[in-house]
Order: structure tokens, then C-alpha cells, then sequence
């Protein structure tokens, strides 16, 4: 098969069970790998999604000047998307941007907004979003993506990725596992899979620090999951149970998932491995666990998989198993 454009590759990634990592005959757990995408993220499908669905609206047009907030990965598929389809697109981004994730955008001839100024709960997706609204203030024809709100991101998911993921598992998921942020993807999933497996269990792994769910705002710093505002997009209902894991628990989950299964992902998925090691134990013991793993890892290398970097958010929260590795 020949694609018309990188946009087209977008999607039909792999399904792995992870037998080395979780290693039980009756647990298994199936990650669908979302950073084989070729712009290296799940983001990748919202934002194919949203920019076409708006230009064949019309809502979007070649005089439109897209914006939007990101800590990097919707931030670079947005960028790799405006490529093809000949659009303006600028990041608002801040600090806390992978380095890599930052060279990414530029070389995607992305427009730049760095905010360097904390927001009330000491992080910057308040101060992200005020730029934002400057920015639509100031610049013509242009259009905020806005992921925490625009319901086609959750409608990517639900269309794409759960799709996908139906027509790939030869039977029933007992539980979903997903890292939240915008909380589109686990919307999107909980609402495609539960129309074909209608007794599934729906669990999101949150990060500490985070207060999508009401929990107190903290220090966090693996980028793609929590934030410091529950998003727009937020349906409580399509979740059964939230459960939080800390910056060195993600950081464990990295390391244990590159060692084991050679698998080379970023904060989010070590997030969802800590989850899964909590969770395990208390799951029945014949159990099918479907979760996803969002972005590569080769984005973080001078962070997440940095020793130095790793060893002070080990000093910053008590682990609660092993030791960094």
C-alpha cells in the first residue's frame, strides 16, 4: 500500500502482550503501542482527526491560523498536520517541554509561545491557557484546537483507536487501564469498547499532583498526564476508579518496561506500569487487562531516562517498592 501523505499512516498500531513484565498464566496484560505512530504519540489521531473533520467543514481554512497549549505531543502531531495541509500553527508551551520535544516543533516550522510564569497551583497549563486566549485576541483568523474541550478529540479515540482495538482482540477485556490528561483517549476508549464489551471496567491512573479528580495540587513533573484543572472533556461516569501513582513510581514503570519487555515509552506508560502493579494483585485471578502506551521514549532521554533528573524526584517522594533502576 502506497499513502497518500504521512497523515494517512496514522493509526492500525500493534497490540503486545506483555508476558515478560506481568508474567502470570491468567493475568494478561495487552498494551496497544500508540507511540509506533508517526509522529511518536496517540495524539497523533486527534489531531489528524480535528483538522480534517474542521476542513471538511469548512470551520477550518487555509487562511486559518491554528493555536493550541501542549506540553509536546499533541503540540508536534498538530505541527506534522499543519505541514501537510499547508496551515499555520502555533504551540503555547512552557518550561517543562522536553528539550527534544521542543527541537521537534521547531523543525516542524511551528511558532513558539514559551510561558515561564507559574500558575496558583505551582504548575503552568492556567498560564499556558491564558496566552492562548492573548494570542486569539491578537492574531487574525485564528482558532484555538483546544484539546481539554473540543469534543472531536474524545470522537478521534472512540472512531480510531477503539475501533481498532474491537476489531483486534479476539475476545473480551475484562478492564481498561489509561493515563489521563485531557481525559479524551479514555472517553473515547471507555465509550467505543463498552458497546461491544458492555461489562468492562474502566480505570484511569492519574498522576499525584494532579486534580482532575478533586485530589490537592502538587509538584509533578512527567509530562502527559495529570493536570492542574479538570478538563472540560472530563466524564466521571465513564470512569469506575481512579488510581494515582507519584513522579518515581513513573519512573520506575519506564525503567521496568524497557528491561523486560525492551519497550522504550515515555512518563505516561511507566505511569500506567506502576498503576498495573498496584492494581494486579487485587484483580481476580483469571484477568484480561487492555491498556495503551502513549509516546516513545527516546523524547525524554535527557529527563524521565536522565539518572540525575531521576535520582531527585527520587529524593521527592518515598517509593513504594524496589529501587530506581
Amino acid at each position: 500500500m502506497i499513502h497518500d501523505s504521512i497523515a494517512s499512516c496514522i493509526g492500525q498500531t500493534p497490540l503486545v502482550a506483555l508476558k515478560r513484565l506481568f508474567p502470570s498464566p491468567k493475568q494478561e496484560v495487552i498494551a496497544k503501542l500508540e507511540f509506533l505512530n508517526p509522529g511518536g504519540s496517540v495524539k497523533d489521531r486527534p489531531a489528524r482527526f480535528i483538522i480534517e473533520q474542521g476542513l471538511k467543514d469548512g470551520h477550518i481554512t487555509a487562511q486559518t491560523h491554528l493555536i493550541e497549549s501542549s506540553s509536546g505531543n499533541l503540540g508536534i502531531a498538530l505541527a506534522m498536520v499543519s505541514r501537510i495541509y499547508g496551515l499555520t500553527f502555533t504551540c503555547v508551551v512552557d518550561p517543562k517541554i522536553a528539550l527534544t520535544n521542543l527541537r521537534i516543533l521547531k523543525q516542524l516550522q511551528a511558532n513558539i509561545e514559551m510561558v515561564t510564569t507559574p500558575d496558583d497551583q505551582n504548575g503552568y497549563l492556567k498560564t499556558r491557557i491564558k496566552r492562548v486566549h492573548e494570542l486569539l485576541e491578537s492574531i487574525p483568523a485564528s482558532q484555538w484546537i483546544n484539546q481539554y474541550a473540543n469534543q472531536l478529540n474524545w470522537q478521534a479515540h472512540y472512531w480510531s483507536t477503539g475501533s481498532e482495538i474491537c476489531d483486534q482482540l479476539d475476545r473480551a477485556p475484562d478492564c481498561l487501564v489509561i493515563a489521563v490528561s485531557t481525559t479524551g483517549t479514555i472517553l473515547g476508549l471507555a465509550r467505543r469498547l463498552r458497546e461491544k464489551y458492555p461489562r468492562l471496567r474502566v480505570i484511569a491512573v492519574d498522576a499525584v499532583g494532579s486534580v482532575i479528580f478533586g485530589a490537592p495540587a502538587g509538584p509533578r513533573d512527567i509530562p502527559g498526564i495529570g493536570a492542574s484543572r479538570a478538563p472540560e472533556l472530563l466524564c466521571k461516569d465513564e470512569i469506575d476508579e481512579v488510581i494515582c501513582v507519584n513522579d518515581y513510581e513513573a519512573l520506575q514503570g519506564c525503567r521496568d518496561l524497557v528491561m523486560r519487555e525492551g519497550i522504550f515509552a515515555g512518563g505516561s506508560s511507566g505511569s500506567v506500569v506502576a498503576a498495573l502493579h498496584k492494581l494486579l494483585p487485587t484483580f481476580p485471578p483469571s484477568y484480561r487487562v487492555i491498556t495503551l502506551f502513549p509516546d516513545r521514549g527516546d523524547r525524554y532521554l535527557d529527563t524521565i531516562y536522565d539518572d540525575t533528573w531521576a535520582a531527585a524526584r527520587r529524593v521527592a517522594a518515598l517509593p513504594t517498592r524496589g529501587v530506581l533502576r
